[in-house]
C-alpha cells in the first residue's frame, strides 16, 4: 500500500516514535520505565498497522499486547523486586557475548535489507491470492489463513504464552517471605467444618 501526503507524514512520525521508544526500552535504567516505553512502542506500531490498512492487526496488538502482555510484564517487574546492584555486577562478564550476538543480529538484518534492495523478481513467483476487499475483508481473509495453513503455529504460540505466564508466577514464589500470606491447600481441605465458623455474642456497647 503506497502512502502519500498526510498519511505518509503520520507514518514516518509513528515509525520514528516507535524506533525511539524501542531504544529507550533497552537503555532505560528503571525496569518499570522500560515496560512503559514498550507500551508506547505497541501503540505506535498499532497506528502503523491502521495506516497501512491492517486495522485488525492494530486492534489485536492493542488488545493483546497492551491490554494483557505489557500489563503482565509490568506486574512481574514490580513483584520481582529486581536487585539492580546484583544485576550490574554481571554486565562486564557477559558483555563480550552480548556484543557478539548484537553483531550477528546486525549482520543478519543488513543482509536482509541489502538482499531485498538488489533482489530480482523471478517471473511466475507463487503468491497467495488476495481476495477482493468488497467480497472478503482482510479480517476474514486473515482468519482463513491463520486457522487453516498456520493453525499449528497458532497453537504453539499460545503454549509459549502459557509457559511464560506459569514461569512468571513461579518466579514470584521463588523465595518465601514471612510477610506474604501463602495458601495452604492441605489445611483448607482438612479443616474441621465445626471450627470454620465461630459465633461470638458481643454485648451492646462493648468490643471484642
Amino acid at each position: 500500500m503506497l502512502l502519500t501526503g498526510l498519511s505518509a507524514a503520520f507514518f514516518y512520525m509513528f515509525a520514528l516514535v516507535a524506533v525511539t521508544c524501542s531504544v529507550m526500552v533497552v537503555v532505560a535504567r528503571n525496569p518499570v520505565h522500560s515496560v512503559l516505553y514498550l507500551i508506547a512502542v505497541f501503540f505506535n506500531t498499532a497506528a502503523l498497522f491502521i495506516l497501512t490498512g491492517a486495522e485488525f492487526l492494530g486492534m489485536i496488538l492493542l488488545a493483546v499486547y497492551v491490554g494483557a502482555v505489557a500489563v503482565l510484564f509490568l506486574f512481574v517487574v514490580m513483584m520481582l523486586e529486581v536487585n539492580r546492584a546484583s544485576v550490574r555486577q554481571g554486565i562486564a562478564e557477559y558483555a563480550p557475548v552480548g556484543v557478539l550476538i548484537g553483531i550477528v543480529i546486525a549482520a543478519q538484518l543488513l543482509i536482509v535489507v541489502v538482499g531485498q534492495s538488489f533482489a530480482v523478481a523471478t517471473p511466475g513467483a507463487a503468491e497467495l491470492p488476495m481476495p477482493d476487499p468488497a467480497v472478503r475483508h482482510n479480517t476474514a481473509a486473515l482468519g482463513d489463513v491463520l486457522y487453516t495453513d498456520y493453525v499449528y503455529f497458532f497453537q504453539i504460540a499460545g503454549m509459549v504464552l502459557l509457559v511464560a505466564m506459569i514461569g512468571a508466577i513461579v518466579l514470584t514464589l521463588r523465595d518465601p517471605r514471612p510477610q506474604v500470606k501463602r495458601q495452604d491447600i492441605g489445611a483448607q481441605v482438612g479443616r474441621d467444618p465445626k471450627k470454620a465458623i465461630e459465633l461470638v455474642d458481643v454485648d451492646s456497647g462493648k468490643g471484642l
